[in-house]
């Protein structure tokens, strides 16, 4: 791998534009999105979030703009970027009659890998799922199965992992499971980039976050620089940082309620 492939963003959008018949979905978006991180996309019901994951996933194909995965062109180059990503969907992708070990041997075994058994192994314990790797995943809690979904995205270690909504339906609890899997992921050099409805969740995670809205990225930023897109408010001499919601809700329009996020785009 060379300097320059090392230093050069995991993913990078430039005007992405996708339209369903005369609906504009896409109206220009741009984003990069730094190797290791976790870059969170948020937006309203319709913004657009699904779609921009769905053409960087080579799902879907856009009618104007540029993007590449892992340095691939996600035009020209489907075959290698599907080689470079995993998608985690809504819902955990596992089998409730296997167990969570046979469930990951499974995978590996698909993806024609050597010693699929050591690779259960390591996955269960890098995933703090080795005490329940012989139990059927029917008697796993939610977020028990959302993190043997995610461990099973990453056979075959993919570099770019894209997390569709990944802690919807989940408890308190089992969020923050899922949280500090998502964390290790980025430590450990994966590029993650996650759709959320969860402000707190981008707020825990993201190194970056961009706002997605009427089909453009209006904010992009760390946490600590859109905070500094509205001053603090002085309250008996205690110093009132914004949270994410109140900066949201601004920049999309306001006290608009009707701009609640969703998770359908």
């Amino acid at each position: 791998m060379t300097a320059r492939s090392i230093t050069d963003p995991a993913m990078r959008v430039r005007g992405l534009e996708k339209s369903y018949g005369k609906l504009g979905v896409l109206r220009g978006v741009d984003f990069d999105v730094a190797r290791g991180s976790i870059f969170a996309l948020l937006g309203s019901n319709g913004a657009g979030k699904t779609t921009t994951v769905k053409i960087l996933a080579t799902l879907l194909k856009a009618d104007r703009g540029t993007a590449t995965v892992h340095g691939f062109d996600v035009a020209a180059q489907p075959a290698e970027v599907r080689e470079s990503i995993s998608l985690t969907g809504q819902f955990a992708a596992v089998d409730e009659i296997l167990s969570g070990r046979e469930n990951l041997v499974f995978v590996a075994r698909l993806r024609h890998l050597e010693n699929p058994g050591e690779i259960a192994d390591d996955l269960l314990r890098r995933f703090s799922l080795t005490d329940a790797g012989a139990r059927k995943v029917a008697t796993y809690s939610g977020g028990m199965r959302r993190r043997l979904d995610i461990a099973m995205s990453l056979i075959g270690n993919p570099p770019v992992i894209f997390l569709d909504e990944p802690t919807t339906g989940l408890d308190p609890e089992a969020r923050i499971e899922v949280w500090q899997a998502i964390k290790e992921l980025a430590e450990d050099g994966t590029t993650v980039l996650l759709t959320t409805q969860y402000l707190n969740e981008a707020e825990q995670l993201a190194d970056r976050i961009a706002i997605l809205h009427q089909g453009r990225i209006i904010v992009n930023g760390t946490l600590a620089e859109l905070k500094q897109l509205f001053p603090p408010a002085a309250v008996e001499y205690v110093e009132k940082q914004p949270t994410l919601e109140e900066i949201f809700l601004a920049v999309i329009g306001g006290d608009d309620k009707s701009h609640a996020l969703s998770t359908n785009d």
